[in-house]
């Protein structure tokens, strides 16, 4: 190892060191909001799982999260989670929240424990097919467009029943948790709630096809700008970055 690059180490280490009593501050203020936004909804606080979206943050940092509690972190891309979750140490929980390439699917299998942004058929048999390889099944969740927003990825509502039917006829190793959605970006979360509250009925009326392999008791939704109100309207799992971390970290050229 160079000088420089002990240095660099050094300095990471350091950076992670003196930001843990803020980082410690920032989960305990984002569990109270989330305690507060259930007990708002008349719902215990257990029923939702807090999944630290890290992407972009370092290994350290990540690190220094599980160590301050948390235990379920999400990452948006497959390549950056090869290179950091080996790095982080600990035996965590690592969710893919970001788009899923169908060429990255395989790696993915091998990485994650659930999968939030399965949006087609082809891309439900390529884990499929990952998964029977690793000889266990594949949790997954399937997104949908409930905003219909052309630059965001997911089914559309009304596609959402042929793509399960697919999936328990085709793929036998992929256990569908649950659905996920993303709403259009805005200032205002209470724009958010007219979709949080759609997925949700969705998600109901889909339970009632009883369709196998497919629960369905899991709702992904709910930001950092958005997740209290997500939570209100049933939110089992938020995906929760930048009030954990702080702004996300450019990667060095």
């Amino acid at each position: 190892m160079s000088g420089s690059d002990s240095a660099d180490e050094e300095g990471q280490e350091e950076a992670v060191s003196t930001g843990n009593g803020d980082l410690r501050q920032r989960i305990d203020a984002v569990q109270e909001r989330i305690a507060k936004a259930a007990a708002r909804a008349g719902r215990r606080v257990d029923e939702v799982q807090l999944v630290a979206v890290s992407k972009s943050h370092p290994a350290g940092q990540i690190a220094a999260a599980y160590d301050a509690g948390l235990r379920v972190f999400g990452e948006n891309r497959v390549q950056e989670a090869q290179e950091k979750i080996p790095l982080v140490g600990r035996p965590a929980v690592w969710h893919l929240v970001g788009h899923l390439q169908s060429n990255k699917a395989a790696a993915a299998a091998r990485l994650f424990h659930l999968i939030h942004s399965v949006d087609d058929a082809p891309l439900a048999r390529r884990l499929d097919r990952a998964a029977a390889g690793l000889g266990r099944p594949l949790e997954i969740l399937v997104q949908v467009n409930v905003a219909g927003e052309d630059v965001k990825s997911g089914i559309e509502p009304d596609r959402l029943r042929p793509l399960l039917e697919e999936i328990a006829r085709d793929c036998g190793t992929l256990r569908v948790r649950g659905l996920m959605t993303i709403p259009p970006l805005h200032p205002d979360p209470e724009k958010s709630r007219p979709h949080f509250a759609r997925l949700r009925e969705l998600a109901a009326f889909a339970r009632s096809w009883g369709l196998p392999g497919a629960g369905l008791d899991e709702l992904s939704m709910g930001m950092t700008d958005d997740f209290p109100v997500a939570i209100e309207e049933g939110a089992t799992l938020v995906r929760i970055g930048r009030a954990l971390f702080g702004e996300r970290i450019s990667p060095a050229p």
